[in-house]
Order: structure tokens, then sequence, then C-alpha cells
């Protein structure tokens, strides 16, 4: 059965690859974890954009959990998704592979799941249509959404209130 308004989770899947190279690693000669951040954000987003056709921007990092260390000489490919969709907000999902281009061997060395917000014309939060999961891996994330979202929602209030506990002043003060 599809919703009105909702897309496939496979129209919003999105993929980015890249070779890792010396510059991009640390002292351990594996890619820098900040690096691999900012590739899960940029393929993220731009699954949350392909799903929604709409401008976006990041609402909260759930988790991003290394699992494998990716080295020098591999090549790091992600794939995210929509897995979920709410009113205006959607969560993406983003598994990162490695794979050693001289063995073959691959393993999936982080997992991390994200949310997003669709602008409209005028930079306020717009409507976007829901994610209908076809497989059963889409079905089980489309799924636990709701208890990661119910997470979240605990996780965001937390967060202000530490925020107004320690407030802007300066450390020395």
């Amino acid at each position: 059965m599809i919703i009105v308004n909702s897309k496939p989770v496979k129209q919003s899947r999105t993929v980015l690859s890249s070779y890792v190279l010396p510059p991009d690693t640390n002292n351990h000669h594996t890619l820098f974890g900040g690096k691999l951040m900012a590739y899960i954000d940029d393929v993220a987003a731009r699954a949350a954009m392909r799903h929604s056709r709409r401008p976006v921007v990041t609402a909260s990092t759930d988790s991003i959990d290394f699992l494998h260390p990716i080295r020098v000489d591999n090549e790091v490919s992600l794939e995210a998704f929509v897995t979920w969709a709410g009113r205006t907000s959607m969560e993406v999902f983003v598994k990162v592979i490695a794979e050693d281009l001289h063995t073959g061997q691959r393993k999936v060395c982080a997992t991390s799941f994200l949310t997003y917000v669709a602008l409209g014309e005028d930079g306020l939060p717009t409507e976007v249509p829901k994610a209908f999961p076809e497989t059963p891996q889409e079905k089980l994330l489309h799924d636990s959404a709701p208890a990661r979202a119910e997470a979240r929602s605990k996780r965001r209030v937390e967060s202000k209130e530490w925020a107004a506990m320690f407030g802007t002043s300066f450390p020395w003060e």
C-alpha cells in the first residue's frame, strides 16, 4: 500500500565515494573522524534534498558509530537514504563501507542517523512527503524510526537545559 503524498525510500538513495589519501588521515594512517563526519553530513543532506526536493538544514546527528578504521589506499563509500519523514523533518540513515582496493575486502566501518528539516522559499520549515519503505531493511528502519525520534526529542530538551546551565560566559569569568 502506497500512502498519498509519499515517495519510495529508494528514490532518496544517494552514494558518495572517495579514495583515502595520506592528507585525509591521522597519525595512525586512518581517515580523520572529522573528515568522515563531513562526508556523512554531505551525503545525508543530499538524500534529504532528493526526497524533499527542497533545501535542507541539519537538525541533529543522532550518532556516528565508528566500527572499523578506514585506511590509506581504501576507497570509502557512503550510502544514504531517508528512512522516515515527519511533517517537515526527515531521518536519514548512512552506511559507510571501506574497500581495500588491492584485495577487494569490504567492511561496514560506520553507521549513522541524522535528521534534516526542509525549508520553503521563505526560509521556514516546509512539509515533506512521507517515506514509503519497500525492502525488509527499509521497513525495519522505518518501523523503528518513531522510537529514535522520541529519544531525539528527549535529548533535545536535555541539550537546551545544558545550554541554559552553562550559558555564554567565558570559562575564565
